[in-house]
């Protein structure tokens, strides 16, 4: 029995006896014994019930295409280049980029798991089997990189439109990619999800972008540990049961290409407006870091390129539009 069985088989959420487990597999109990362990060393909290098995403490949902492509509309399904779901990959976006030329406009990925997946500045992203959603989607454009400024920006905007879609409250933007659950005093609460954005082609033109996202439906406190800085997850906006894993799959799918269709026509001048909705930088104090050395300043929204202002001590407002600035609120 291969990992990816066992989970389907404990994804119920109910106890399953080992010996039992074993008996479907045609393995020894020990066998079964490893798959747990292999699974449980991935971040996936399977708790030993004595007598009664291995369980989950909660029910979870395998990520299935045919589910994803039934819940979208006729609209979406005919933009779609492909949509994939695997086990596991390295990361979604190196399987994009190892399709090259051959892949399709709106070609899209998932994996249950990855063993690399990345973040802004080479990052380590967790991405624990079953748990969350890791996702990635290569777009083409006709214009060159000059035309997609602000891109991650209205990255941001489509991810915060799928949880409002999926009827979700409580997050919000943090200049340039993250997105963050919002406490009830309008801080940050931890990170809900990550974008990041690799482009290739020619400076005029035409250029692809391949988009990752990963998005937190379920941290267990290991993972949260793990993670080295404040995290949080739909689990916990939703009042501790997530939306249904290939509902946010198909919603995020249908948001990305709405939104990705609407940049290329207006670039990130139709995005401004929702951005600086959920702007969590704008009026508040900062500390920024980075190739400018370090000074504090007062948030004031982004341009229309999609650069952080900030208000200097002198009334100045100032430009900031380096992905290697470090910005906090203190």
């Amino acid at each position: 029995m291969q990992p990816a069985q066992l989970l389907a088989l404990l994804a119920a959420g109910e106890p399953l006896p080992g010996e039992g487990l074993a008996a479907q597999a045609g393995v020894t109990r020990a066998a079964i014994w490893k798959q747990v362990e292999a699974l449980r060393a991935r971040g996936v909290p399977i708790e030993a019930r004595g007598a009664a098995g291995y369980q989950l403490p909660w029910p979870l949902q395998m990520l299935d295409a045919t589910q994803i492509r039934a819940a979208l509309p006729a609209s979406t399904l005919s933009a779609l280049g492909a949509l994939e779901v695997h086990w596991e990959l390295d990361s979604t976006s190196s399987e994009l980029q190892r399709r090259g030329a051959t892949a399709k406009d709106f070609s899209i990925v998932l994996a249950e798991t990855q063993t690399a997946g990345r973040g802004r500045r080479g990052r380590r992203w967790l991405s624990p089997p079953g748990l969350n959603l890791y996702l990635s989607c290569l777009k083409r454009f006709d214009q060159g990189f000059a035309a997609l400024s602000g891109l991650s920006l209205a990255l941001g905007v489509i991810v915060l439109r799928t949880l409002e879609n999926l009827g979700m409250a409580g997050a919000g933007l943090k200049w340039p990619n993250d997105v963050l659950a919002v406490a009830a005093d309008k801080r940050p609460a931890g990170k809900l999800g990550g974008i990041l954005v690799e482009l290739s082609g020619e400076y005029q033109g035409p250029c692809a972008a391949i988009i990752g996202i990963g998005l937190n439906l379920r941290l267990t406190p290991a993972l949260r540990t793990q993670a080295g800085q404040p995290a949080c997850d739909l689990a916990t906006l939703a009042g501790g049961t997530p939306p249904d894993r290939n509902r946010v799959a198909a919603v995020l799918v249908e948001a990305l290409i709405e939104g990705l269709r609407q940049f290329e026509r207006d670039g990130f001048a139709g995005f401004v407006d929702d951005y600086a909705r959920h702007d969590l930088l704008r009026d508040q104090p900062l500390q920024l870091s980075g190739v400018l050395g370090a000074f504090d300043a007062i948030g004031a929204g982004v341009d229309a390129r999609g650069a952080l202002q900030v208000r200097m001590a002198d009334g100045s407002v100032r430009q900031i539009d380096s992905a290697e600035v470090t910005v906090r609120r203190p």
